[in-house]
């Protein structure tokens, strides 16, 4: 199988034409000659957190922000490297193959030749194993051809995705000094970008010469935070997936007798879910965090479903299309709690067969109340991060059963008068993964792997590639990089009462925030109205090619952005107030600072990160 990486491909017209577009680059990267500004230095936004992490990660905590110029900016202390040796650097996808992901490679690739020809870049071949194993392709030109703007992660492909355990470290560590690298790029999550950073924790203690980068990309969009405003790939994945939602709900007003129960990848977070639904206004989406935060069982679920179909037969609707979070069986309290229970005893070692004679009486009366094919979909051993094996487990099919049965119930007690309730499931959950790219995720790839070899370039380590202002063309992103350190938390566990270590912890739904709002406001007309929005197939040319998801729109985002305006801001004030200044200015600036500093200390200590 190894003979079939980075094969030249045979493309399809549409592929050709895809495979010739060249991003472009934002002005900053432009040109052979970049600056790079140092910022303050970073710390986290739980300062509870501050001490134990900065105890973890001694070599790489409180590293400086960095921004990157172009060379004819006139920033005060930034600086020009001018000192660009030949580079070997190896890449590895550690995550889930994400659209955009080759172009990832194509952009390290092309900023390595182009600041020094002699540079080498070799892709890791079958992911991490890959890595430990140290099997390698040298990426070339020709090996590039056919994989730029296209889908998956066939180029070099992906195994596990963990580099946790001190073994896989090791291995990890041993083949950068191998191969003699000078950088290692991590393209991935937030498992893949937290393992990044014990990394290059560990590297830099060891005085491995090797620097370690990572790179935000996945499906899930959920590697968000103050510094990551998207991750490569959410916009294909959403706008894929809201044309297929689309062409449903169409096929549900055309016939006018099924309700579709489509389930959407979405791990720990339902960001898919959410998008699609603002991109293609199903009648109903129920998000994980939702069920979480109200603790709703599932017989909650069932009966919200009830009464919305029995609200739309009312309207004499017996149609509708619902939206579910694959991630949504977890956030059910009881289904968790028994879950819970079955892998602590699948981890000890208890066949598949005996699990139901040793689950605990509340336990095994739910896992005997749920159908068989449930039952037996729970039973499967957990994934390397110990949650179920989510895309496997079909809560559109039980949600489906459960709300049936309430129907024909209340059809029988004569509660409900309208027409039988048909449903139709489907699992959204690989159609998308090998999409043709967005031409957004297309330029947002290849910038970001502009920037790792920027970041290289100015011997940084344990640091994330970014880019902000992304809602906004291209011309006018602002290229980065943070301190992957700056983006742990130590997060309690209320389900487990157990302290977690520092982690890149995946950004859920904000419940409180503006793109959820937007789907409170507009969910009535959802559910009753049938405003179902045909976005069509990914667009690229024409009037839809430079669209952006909506959630990336409506956020208040550029937190980067504000930062450097906020130093200018300091800076304007050091040179207003100098020695020799009216006394007037010096009071104004006093009482303004005084007032400043005691919100700002307020906000700290209650642990705001807004």
């Amino acid at each position: 199988m190894e003979s079939d990486y980075g094969v030249p491909r045979d493309l399809s017209a549409l592929q050709k034409s895809r495979s010739i577009y060249h991003p472009e680059l934002p002005p900053c990267l432009q040109g052979t000659t970049v600056r790079v500004e140092f910022g303050d230095a970073t710390t986290v936004a739980d300062s509870a957190g501050a001490h134990a992490i900065s105890q973890s990660f001694p070599h790489t905590y409180g590293q400086r922000l960095v921004h990157f110029l172009r060379a004819t900016a006139k920033v005060h202390g930034a600086q020009i490297i001018s000192d660009l040796p030949a580079m070997r650097v190896g890449v590895v996808f550690c995550g889930r193959q994400s659209p955009g992901g080759h172009n990832v490679v194509w952009g390290l690739h092309e900023a390595l030749k182009i600041h020094n020809p002699k540079s080498i870049l070799l892709g890791f071949l079958g992911g991490s194993e890959g890595l430990f194993a140290q099997r390698t392709l040298e990426i070339t030109d020709n090996i590039l051809s056919t994989y730029k703007n296209q889908g998956g992660y066939d180029l070099l492909g992906r195994t596990k995705d963990q580099i946790r355990t001190q073994e896989q470290v090791n291995a990890a560590m041993a083949a950068c000094n191998a191969l003699k690298l000078d950088g290692l790029v991590i393209i991935g999550g937030v498992t893949s970008n937290t393992d990044a950073a014990q990394l290059a924790e560990t590297f830099a203690e060891a005085k491995c010469s090797t620097k370690v980068v990572g790179v935000p990309v996945t499906l899930n969009g959920d590697l968000r935070n103050k510094f990551v405003e998207a991750n490569v790939g959410f916009d294909t994945i959403c706008k894929v997936n809201s044309q297929l939602i689309s062409n449903v709900c169409t096929d549900a007003l055309s016939a006018e007798k099924y309700y579709y129960f489509i389930r959407l990848m979405g791990r720990k977070a339902s960001h898919v879910a959410l998008e699609c639904t603002l991109q293609s206004h199903p009648n109903m989406v129920i998000l994980a965090e939702e069920v979480a935060a109200s603790n709703l069982t599932i017989f909650d679920l069932t009966k919200q479903i009830c009464d919305a179909i029995q609200a739309r037969a009312e309207q004499e609707k017996y149609h509708g299309v619902i939206l579910l979070p694959e991630g949504l069986i977890e956030s059910i309290p009881e289904v968790y709690a028994l879950l819970q229970e079955i892998h602590s005893l699948l981890r000890r070692g208890v066949s598949v067969d005996k699990i139901s004679t040793q689950l605990s009486p509340w336990a095994s009366a739910l896992f005997e109340f749920l159908p068989p094919f449930i039952r037996k979909q729970l039973l499967l051993y957990p994934e390397s991060d110990d949650s179920a094996q989510l895309s496997q487990i079909e809560i559109e099919k039980l949600l489906a059963e459960l709300v049936e049965a309430e129907m024909n119930k209340r059809q029988k007690e004569g509660s409900y008068k309208g027409k039988k309730f048909n449903a139709i499931c489907h699992f959204f959950g690989y159609q998308a993964r090998g999409s043709l790219p967005s031409k957004f995720d297309c330029d947002y790839a290849y910038v970001l792997g502009h920037i790792c070899y920027h970041i290289l370039a100015a011997g940084l380590n344990g640091y994330m590639a970014t880019v902000t202002n992304l809602k906004n063309p291209s011309n006018k992103w602002r290229c980065g990089a943070a301190p992957i350190t700056a983006m742990l938390s130590i997060k309690h566990d209320g389900r487990a009462m157990t302290i977690g270590k520092p982690l890149v912890h995946p950004a859920t739904v904000d419940l409180r925030g503006k793109v959820y709002e937007l789907l409170r406001q507009n969910a009535r007309k959802l559910l009753l109205d049938d405003i179902y929005r045909n976005p069509g197939p990914l667009q690229f040319e024409g009037p839809g090619v430079e669209s952006r998801v909506v959630s990336l729109c409506v956020e208040d985002l550029d937190y980067m952005g504000r930062i450097k305006e906020l130093n200018e801001y300091l800076d304007k004030v050091r040179s207003i107030v100098k020695p020799g200044c009216s006394q007037d200015v010096v009071k104004a600036a006093l009482s303004a600072m005084s007032s400043v500093t005691s919100i700002l200390s307020v906000m700290s200590s209650n642990g705001s990160s807004a």
